[in-house]
């Protein structure tokens, strides 16, 4: 058993993590990262990245729909799940293996082990045994799928588990209503599942806003999956071959209305907790809260002096670029006496469902409750590559304007390219933008994104 000391010790190589490691080192730290499963944390093994390359491989299905329209003859098209899958996987090896040569090329030590804290200052090593004492921690252990507590919850598959299905199933049931059921819900309907959403609140995506919410549940029904609310699983059981010979692999679901409901899979999307079971939190001082979440001020320090906690073991605002940004912070803060803090305001956000949505800002009920006069513009519009086809698709363009001081307070795309408008968009109301400024803009035509600076009348 060895005993060596760093400057730093860094428990979790996700994102943030591992931004906090390379900037930390690069200020001249002794730092060591601990990481027991894969480099890249959720967003590049099993989150962000994977998804959005299986969304970008669903999205084929509507273009081959479209293309009769625009003159094209489209043959028989197949799809391979298992093709999708090993090339997702080999996108995945690429890119932890850059996540492990940017900390080599930094000089941070890496070590494939669990770690867990003896002591605020004791990082023990579960891989071999030893112990590293470190003057300051940094916990980065990211977030892990909830799993309701019903009969045969176990037998449901979660976020974790569904990007390395050995098969499609002919059907599925999703319950959640948040980021990875609505895009988990749209990705596998296009790659030929039937999919149904349950969900216990009366509209999905709580959080956003109404006018968004609608639009895409609206989408999504018109695509034809099946989204049932105010509804939760209360069993999961399998259908054996002597009580359902239709459906001899799948499972057999009981919902809180009392049906009961025969599908090839089920998948648990009902949020994240933090991941900081058996840290030895508790040893070393470092306090949670009522979700579990660990407690830090805006610096990111917990109530162990020596130790802070970045990403989505905080629970601040669970995502990827945020992790990021505190981590950076921190190495800044603490090694290279630049101090400052993560903003979690104005944060641009997206939802990689079909359709799309980028947002930013407040929502237009959130502006009710803080300003007295709030201006709404809003468009609906069929996308350009819709116009020659049959489709109904729409999109969904919203402003959200104090009245009083004519700053844009949120701004909502829901359509192609959402999230790609709403990075933009982000910058204008991170800088105050106000929707005079917008409307001096000129429009660029033919795009969609024209509609952000030529909507010119309120319609409330």
């Amino acid at each position: 058993m060895t005993r060596q000391r760093v400057d730093l010790f860094v428990i979790g190589a996700g994102s943030g993590g591992v931004r906090a490691a390379r900037i930390a080192a690069n200020h001249g730290a002794r730092v060591m990262v601990a990481e027991e499963f894969r480099y890249g944390g959720t967003c590049v093994i099993r989150g962000c990245v994977p998804k959005k390359l299986l969304v970008l491989a669903s999205r084929f299905a509507d273009e081959f729909e479209l293309a009769g329209s625009f003159g094209w003859t489209v043959g028989a098209t197949r799809f391979d799940w298992p093709t999708l899958v090993a090339a997702k996987n080999r996108e995945i090896g690429r890119l932890e293996g850059i996540y492990r040569r940017n900390l080599e090329s930094a000089g941070v030590i890496a070590v494939d082990s669990r770690a867990v804290l003896e002591d605020a200052h004791t990082v023990q090593l579960l891989a071999g045994g030893d112990r590293v004492h470190a003057e300051k921690i940094l916990i980065a252990t990211g977030g892990r799928p909830r799993r309701p507590d019903f009969a045969g919850a176990d037998l449901a598959i979660t976020s974790n588990e569904v990007f390395d299905l050995p098969a499609l199933p002919e059907s599925i049931m999703i319950e959640g209503g948040g980021f990875i059921a609505v895009e988990f819900g749209c990705l596998l309907a296009r790659l030929g599942v039937k999919v149904t959403i349950v969900y216990r609140g009366e509209q999905i995506l709580r959080g956003f806003d109404d006018d968004l919410r609608n639009h895409v549940a609206d989408a999504m029904r018109a695509a034809g999956i099946e989204i049932l609310t105010r509804i939760e699983i209360r069993g999961i059981e399998r259908a054996s071959v002597r009580d359902d010979a239709a459906n001899p692999d799948g499972y057999r679901v009981t919902l809180s209305n009392g049906e009961t409901r025969d599908t090839g899979l089920v998948m648990l999307a009902t949020g994240r907790l933090p991941n900081v079971e058996g840290l030895g939190l508790e040893r070393a001082g470092v306090e949670t809260d009522e979700k579990g979440a660990i407690r830090v001020g805006l610096d990111s320090r917990t109530t162990a002096s020596n130790i802070w906690a970045v990403g989505d073991v905080t629970n601040r605002l669970a995502l990827t670029p945020v992790a990021i940004r505190e981590g950076h912070a921190f190495a800044d803060t603490v090694f290279g006496k630049r101090p400052w803090f993560c903003d979690h305001t104005n944060v641009p956000e997206a939802v990689f469902g079909t359709p799309e949505i980028g947002t930013v800002g407040l929502t237009e009920a959130q502006a009710r409750e803080r300003h007295s006069r709030v201006d709404i513009y809003r468009a609906t519009f069929r996308p350009m590559a819709s116009v020659l086809s049959d489709s109904t698709e729409k999109m969904l363009m919203k402003l959200v304007v104090d009245a009083g001081t004519d700053r844009v307070l949120g701004v909502h795309v829901c359509g192609p390219d959402a999230a790609e408008m709403i990075q933009m968009a982000a910058i204008a109301v991170k800088m105050g933008a106000t929707k005079r400024q917008f409307d001096e803009t000129v429009a660029l035509h033919p795009t969609a994104a024209e509609e952000l600076v030529t909507m010119r009348t309120p319609v409330g």
